[in-house]
This record gives C-alpha cells, sequence and structure tokens, in this order.
C-alpha cells in the first residue's frame, strides 16, 4: 500500500479545496499529497501531463503558487484497530478527542496520538500455519466487543512469531506470519472493499425496534435502505432511534454535512443511553465519524468511505455492522463542488456526471459475506437523503432509489399531524420483506406475512376511502367501508405511531409488534363482524377504543402479555353491541 514518494512538487494554482500541483513524479490516483508548509492533506484526484489535481481536506486559507507539495506514496487509509470503539473521529478518521475547542488544521503526515496499551490474549500457536483471516489473537478490554487480530488479505503461511498474553501498545508488533508483521492496530485504503471469501443472499433481519419498518418494510443484515424525507419529517430522529435500538453488534454513525447541533445531541444520546444488550453505555460498541457542515468540505466526501471501512474491519471479525450515514445529499453535494471548481460537464441540476456511479459503489459495499476466516458477518448501509424542498425527483433521491432494497420514505404530512415515525406506507418499499417473510414463515411466527399482508391492505383501503370522506363526509359511505375507515385510523395510532421520547414505547420487541398488530386486526375483524350482522357503524364508531390505542404506551417494550389482556377486554366491550 505504500511506495516510495516521488519528489516534492510545488503549487500553482488553489482554487478553494482544489489544488494543482506540479512537479509530483512517481504519483499515482488517489495518493495523499502534503500541501504547503503545514504538510495539510489532500487526495489526487486527475492527472494531466504534468499537472497534479489534488483535493484538500482541510481549510486551504493561506496556500498560495509556489508552496511546497510533496508525495506521501500512499492512498488515503484508516486506522483500524481497538481504540474505534467508543471513539469520536472526523472525516478522515483522525480523533476529536485530541483537538482543543477549535479545530485547528492537522497534517496529512501527523504521528498517532500517544499509543494505548492493549490487553492482548492470543488464540493461535507459534510454528502452526495462518491463512487470511485466520484468528490470531483477541484484544479482551476494547468494551464489549472482543476485537480480533487477524492474518492480513493476501498473507498465508507459517507463524513465525505470536505475543505472549499480556499489554501491548496499539502499534505493537503482536504476530508475524511468514515474514508479514501484525500489529494490533491496522490500516486500509478507504475506497478499496476489504476481500471477502463470498457474498451471502440476504437471510437474516435487521430488527431496528421500529414497528412501522419491522412490521412492513423490514430490511435484511447486509442489506440497503434509503431515508428521503424533506425538513422538518424527523430523519435525523428516526436515524438515532435505529442507532440505539437496532440488534447490531456494531454501529458506525457518519454525520455527513449534518449541523453541528444534531452531531453534539447524537453524542451526547450516545453517551448517556444504557445498551440494553450489555447493560453498558451504548457508546462503547459504537464508532461516530462526525463531519459536520462546518468542517472541511471535501473531509465530508471521504466520510462515508471512511465509515463503510469501519464497519468492514468488524465485519471481518464475524460481526453485523450497521453504517448510518446522515446524509448523503450532503456527501453529494461536496461532489457537485468540487466537479464544478475543476471544470466538469455538469449533468442535471449541476451535478457531476458520474453521481450514479459513485452512489452506487457506495451502497454496493453492504454486503451479508462468508469472511476469508470463514465466519458469517455483514454490513448494513442505511443512509439518509434531503431533498430540497422534498422533491423526491431530484438527482440524489432518484438515483438512490435504484440501488436501494428499501426505500423509508418520510411524509411531510404525517409529521405536521404529529404521526412518527412519519415514514409513508404508500411511498416506501421493501424488496428484502418477501425473501424474509418467507424464511421467518416457520414455527417460530408463521403468521408474519399474513399479518404484513393484512396491515398493507386496511391501510391501502382506508387510503382509497379517505378522498370520497374528505368530499362527501364519512356519513355517505356505506357501513363496511366505514368500518374500514376506522380500521384505518386503528392501525395509525395504535399500531404504527411510536414516540421516540417514551420510555415504555421507544423501543418495540418482535413479540410486541407482532401481540400489538394482532390486537388492531382482531378488533377490526370484530367490527367488521358486527357490521356484517346488522350493527349500524355509527354505533360501531361510539364505541371507546382506548383500551387497544392506549396498548402500545402500557406495555413495556417486551411485555406481549398485557397487550393481549387489553385486546380481550376490547373485543368484550365489542360483544356488548350485539
Amino acid at each position: 500500500m505504500t511506495r516510495e514518494p516521488g519528489g516534492a512538487g510545488r503549487i500553482v494554482r488553489v482554487a478553494g479545496p482544489l489544488v494543482q500541483a506540479e512537479g509530483l513524479g512517481g504519483t499515482a490516483m488517489n495518493d495523499l499529497v502534503a500541501l504547503g508548509e503545514a504538510g495539510l492533506p489532500g487526495e489526487v484526484v486527475a492527472i494531466r501531463d504534468t499537472v497534479v489535481t489534488v483535493q484538500a481536506y482541510e481549510y486551504t486559507g493561506g496556500l498560495a503558487p509556489g508552496m511546497p507539495a510533496r508525495p506521501l506514496g500512499r492512498p488515503l487509509t484508516a486506522a483500524l484497530g481497538p481504540g474505534l470503539l467508543g471513539g469520536i473521529f472526523d472525516g478522515l478518521l483522525r480523533p476529536l478527542s485530541t483537538t482543543g475547542a477549535w479545530l485547528e488544521p492537522r497534517p496529512a503526515d501527523a504521528g498517532p496520538p500517544a499509543p494505548v496499551e492493549r490487553d492482548f490474549v492470543p488464540l493461535a500457536a507459534e510454528g502452526g500455519d495462518a491463512a487470511p483471516g485466520d484468528v490470531l489473537g483477541e484484544i479482551h478490554d476494547a468494551g464489549p466487543v472482543r476485537v480480533r487480530i487477524m492474518t492480513p488479505p493476501g498473507c498465508s503461511g507459517r507463524i513465525e512469531y505470536l505475543a505472549g498474553a499480556g499489554r501491548y501498545a496499539e502499534d505493537s508488533v503482536v504476530a508475524t506470519v511468514a515474514g508479514t508483521d501484525v500489529r494490533i492496530t491496522t490500516r486500509w485504503p478507504v475506497r478499496r472493499p476489504r476481500p471477502v471469501r463470498s457474498r451471502l443472499d440476504s437471510s437474516r433481519a435487521l430488527h431496528t425496534g421500529q414497528r412501522v419498518i419491522d412490521l412492513l418494510f423490514p430490511v435484511a443484515l447486509g442489506s440497503t435502505v434509503a431515508v428521503p424525507g424533506g425538513f422538518g419529517t424527523g430523519k435525523t430522529v428516526l436515524l438515532q432511534q435505529i442507532a440505539k435500538w437496532c440488534d447490531a453488534d456494531v454501529i458506525v454513525y457518519v454525520g455527513c454535512g449534518e449541523r453541528g447541533n444534531e452531531m453534539a445531541d447524537v453524542i451526547d444520546d450516545f453517551s448517556a443511553l444504557t445498551d440494553p444488550r450489555t447493560g453498558g453505555r451504548l457508546a462503547d460498541r459504537t464508532v461516530i465519524v462526525a463531519n459536520t457542515s462546518n468542517m472541511p468540505m471535501m473531509a465530508r466526501e471521504a466520510s462515508v468511505h471512511t465509515g463503510v471501512t469501519v464497519a468492514e474491519y468488524f465485519r471481518d471479525m464475524g460481526l453485523d455492522v450497521v453504517v448510518i450515514a446522515d446524509s448523503t445529499s450532503r456527501w453529494a453535494e461536496a461532489l457537485r463542488e468540487f466537479a464544478s471548481r475543476t471544470g466538469a460537464l455538469p449533468a442535471e441540476e449541476g451535478y457531476p456526471a458520474g453521481l450514479a456511479s459513485a452512489i452506487a459503489a457506495f451502497y454496493e459495499r453492504a454486503a451479508a459475506v462468508t469472511t476469508l476466516g470463514g465466519r458469517e458477518g455483514s454490513v448494513t448501509v442505511i443512509g439518509a437523503v434531503s431533498p430540497p424542498g422534498g422533491d423526491m425527483a431530484e438527482p440524489v433521491t432518484a438515483h438512490t432509489q435504484r440501488f436501494v432494497r428499501c426505500l423509508w420514505t418520510l411524509d411531510r404530512d404525517l409529521a405536521y399531524a404529529r404521526h412518527y415515525p412519519a415514514v409513508s406506507w404508500a411511498e416506501s418499499f421493501s424488496r428484502d420483506a418477501e425473501v424474509l417473510g418467507g424464511r421467518t414463515a416457520t414455527a417460530d411466527d408463521p403468521e408474519r406475512p399474513v399479518r404484513r399482508a393484512r396491515v398493507a391492505e386496511l391501510l391501502a383501503e382506508a387510503d382509497r376511502l379517505a378522498d370520497l370522506v374528505d368530499l362527501l363526509g364519512i356519513t355517505a359511505l356505506p357501513d363496511r367501508e366505514r368500518v374500514s375507515v376506522l380500521g384505518g385510523r386503528l392501525v395509525r395510532e395504535g399500531l404504527l405511531q411510536q414516540s421516540a421520547l417514551s420510555e415504555r414505547d421507544a423501543y418495540s420487541s418482535p413479540e410486541k409488534t407482532a401481540a400489538l398488530a394482532d390486537a388492531v386486526l382482531a378488533v377490526v375483524a370484530r367490527c367488521h363482524e358486527l357490521a356484517g350482522a346488522g350493527v349500524p357503524a355509527s354505533r360501531i364508531e361510539e364505541v371507546d377504543f382506548s383500551p387497544v390505542l392506549r396498548a402500545r404506551e402500557e406495555a413495556g417494550p417486551h411485555d406481549a402479555p398485557l397487550v393481549r389482556t387489553l385486546c380481550d377486554t376490547m373485543l368484550a366491550r365489542l360483544e356488548e353491541l350485539r
């Protein structure tokens, strides 16, 4: 990954994050370049004759033609090790904990912070053979996740040296395999996907704890999701809820160009939240990449690749990792701004012609895989999209929908009506639902596909009748259709709504979700039976449905029996109408 760098050149042009230099002999595409006397980091994005175009990852104020430009002979890489868990980093994966109150530009080849000693336990034998991905040892003091030290890709042979159990600095060599040193912290180019043995078909669902998603638009581990929504529709809160409650082993949260106060809220929430899986801090199994709107623009472009590279590192240990990118629209805007400075021919709305390819390359790094070491792991990518003015036909949203398997569209009308999560059941989809439904239809939950289809049918029927109700009034409809309108309201208010601020309902287990859905469906079915038996719809509408409507708040996250009790109470109340 590292080559002997060529000689230093000189800067000939500076235009914001675009810097052009001459005399950088032996420089290749995507190589790092140290710019100016301060050695600011930049990446080669174009080479034409003797002129090299570099995108700078720091503020370029003070750079001028004639200043030195020094090639480093290596691509942009990320330092991957146990120190990632619980950490907060910038877009180049440099720790923000070592900075002051104000972020100052940092050189490209700045030395790492003082190494932390880690508790290493060997799990192989010196003198044995090791193949790529084989586990050589573990780090036992990196939090709830056991970080594995593995034979790097492309390396195999005899284990010539293996450190004994003890404490070692993060940059220490703990093994030597076929002449290759293996350190606790390794480096990997962020734009190069880490190799795997094979990609697998999605077979397991990612449980997010949000009922509208888990029930109607489920996502498989290793799949991809886009979350488009205009301003104020609750994208950030929904993504934070998924990060807090989903059942992944590691969370990588990439704050890409969003407001700094939102990122500060994320960090505060994660620091204070107790991990329901371990009882410790949720932050201890989370990696936060913070590159907010007031930080260097092109580092924002690199941050999404950095986040996926971190996820692939933990995936190779046999873990399930979720990458949350908020938002990919800000990433695309960085691509557009830099393309305009290079003079590239603009495509739709000024975005570069390669926008679709860039979006596809990002989402293609999500997968459920068999790793080089034979373990199963996954990277699930969830990307927020912020269409200007809520225009879902704009290029970033339109291209993203082509490449993802799930779309959770946030509806402005639902959000303004205080219905959260504001996921539109009419404009969202899940290509994973059929596969997951087929695999879940076993002894564990044979009714899941039927339950999902029935809920979707009720919502579609209620939406179809909504315009008629607005035009003619509810009393103009036949009794059967009036009950369908009532059923749609019960589904929305008793099942799909969920408050992120509720201590009892911020998270819903699969058992509670199934119990709530069954309760609402049973009540609606009984209402239809009563209407069919001649009970006027007006009498059914006058019934107090609070037992089924308040079940989601009264029952705890795992309290399915209480939901069923409240359902029985509601059904008994309806029987009084006969």
